[in-house]
C-alpha cells in the first residue's frame, strides 16, 4: 500500500606564402544524375501498424522488471492458478480502469507491470479499505494521500478518486525511482516506506552486503509484495501456461467524466444515466455522502455510452437536483 503505512581552429595562412602560390582553379565537378522520380508505391509512407484490440496484448511488450526466479514467485503463481474466479473478478473490476491506467503509465514511460499494481493493493477495487486505514484501489494512507494531493474531507475522499490517486500514485512511484534508481526497490518503498528501505540499504552497506532488493532484510508483506506482482506479471504474459483464460479487455476508453455546476443526489445521478446505484458508486466511490457536491473539482464518472443520455435527462429534468442535507 501507498505508505507512510503505505530514468582545433584552423590557423591562418601566411598571407606571402598566398601570394608566390598559383591560384589553381579545379575543374567543375559533374552535375549529378537526377534521381528518377520515385513511382506511387514507393512514394506511400508504410502505414503503421493498427493499435492492439487488446489491453493485454497492448501491456505485454511493456513489460520490463527485473525479474526475480524465487520460490516465492513460484508460489505466487500457483496461488493464482489455483484461483481463476478470483483472477476473472480482479480483471472484471480492473477492465473499467485498465485502459486509462496504462494510458498515464506509457506515457510516463514507466513499465507496464505498474498498470498491474492496483490488483496487488486491491484487487482493483476503488472501495477497497485496509486496517492500516488504507483506501482506494492505489490503497493511500490518509498522510501519504495528503502528501501527493488527494483532498480528504466529509464530502470526498480523493483517495477512492481512480483518476486522482492514479495520477497521485504514479506521481508517488517515479519520485521513489528516482530516489533509489531501481524498479524493485521503489516499489517496495511503496508498500513499506521510502524511509524503511532506505534503513534497510543503508545497514547492509555498512555491512558490506549487496543493496539489492533481494538482498534486504524487510518485513514479510514487503517480501511478498513484489513476488505478487511478478506472479501476476507472469500469467498476464503467458495465461495458458498457468491455465487460466483472461477475459479480454478493450483497449478503449470504458470512462468519460462530467461536470455540474449543481449540487446532485446521487440516486438521481444514477438515475440520469439509466444504470443500477451500485455500478454508479463503484464508478464514484471518492463521494462520501448521498450528494455530490458541485464545487469544480470533483467530476461524474460515468461508462461513455451513458453520457448522452445523462445530459439528455439531466437537462430535461426541472426539479431541484439535490434534496439531501448535511
Amino acid at each position: 500500500m501507498a505508505v507512510g503505512c503505505a530514468q582545433v581552429p584552423t590557423a591562418e595562412p601566411d598571407a606571402m606564402a598566398q601570394a608566390e602560390t598559383p591560384a589553381v582553379h579545379p575543374a567543375p565537378a559533374p552535375e549529378p544524375a537526377a534521381a528518377p522520380a520515385p513511382s506511387s508505391e514507393q512514394a506511400r509512407a508504410p502505414e503503421p501498424p493498427p493499435p492492439p484490440a487488446d489491453v493485454w496484448a497492448r501491456m505485454r511488450p511493456g513489460f520490463r522488471l527485473t525479474s526475480l526466479s524465487t520460490p516465492l514467485v513460484q508460489e505466487w503463481e500457483q496461488y493464482y492458478a489455483k484461483r481463476p474466479d478470483y483472477v476473472a473478478r480482479m480483471v472484471d473490476r480492473g477492465s473499467r480502469y485498465l485502459y486509462h491506467v496504462i494510458e498515464e503509465v506509457e506515457r510516463r514511460k514507466m513499465p507496464a507491470e505498474v498498470a498491474l499494481l492496483p490488483m496487488i493493493e486491491s484487487a482493483y477495487n476503488p472501495q477497497a479499505y485496509s486496517r492500516a486505514h488504507a483506501s482506494g484501489m492505489w490503497q493511500f494512507i490518509p498522510s501519504t494521500g495528503k502528501l501527493y494531493g488527494l483532498r480528504q474531507n466529509y464530502w470526498y475522499d480523493g483517495r477512492r478518486d481512480v483518476l486522482a490517486a492514479t495520477s497521485a500514485a504514479l506521481d508517488y512511484l517515479e519520485n521513489l525511482y528516482g530516489m533509489f534508481n531501481d524498479w524493485n526497490l521503489a516499489l517496495a518503498a511503496y508498500n513499506w516506506g521510502e524511509g524503511a528501505v532506505s534503513r534497510a540499504i543503508a545497514k547492509n552497506q555498512a555491512k558490506g552486503l549487496p543493496t539489492d532488493y533481494e538482498s534486504l532484510t524487510m518485513p514479510a508483506e514487503t517480501r511478498n509484495y513484489i513476488p505478487k506482482l511478478q506472479a501476476v506479471r507472469n500469467i498476464i504474459a503467458n495465461p495458458e501456461q498457468f491455465g487460466i483464460t483472461l477475459a479480454s479487455v478493450p483497449n478503449k476508453p470504458y470512462f468519460a467524466t462530467v461536470a455540474t455546476n449543481r449540487h446532485i443526489d446521487v440516486k438521481l445521478a444514477a438515475k440520469f444515466a439509466e444504470m443500477p446505484i451500485e455500478e454508479f458508486r463503484f464508478l464514484n466511490p471518492a463521494h462520501n455522502k448521498p450528494v455530490i457536491k458541485a464545487v469544480g473539482s470533483e467530476t461524474i464518472v460515468l461508462p461513455i455510452e451513458k453520457i448522452a443520455v445523462f445530459q439528455r435527462n439531466l437537462d430535461a429534468h426541472d426539479k431541484p437536483l439535490a434534496t439531501w442535507q448535511a
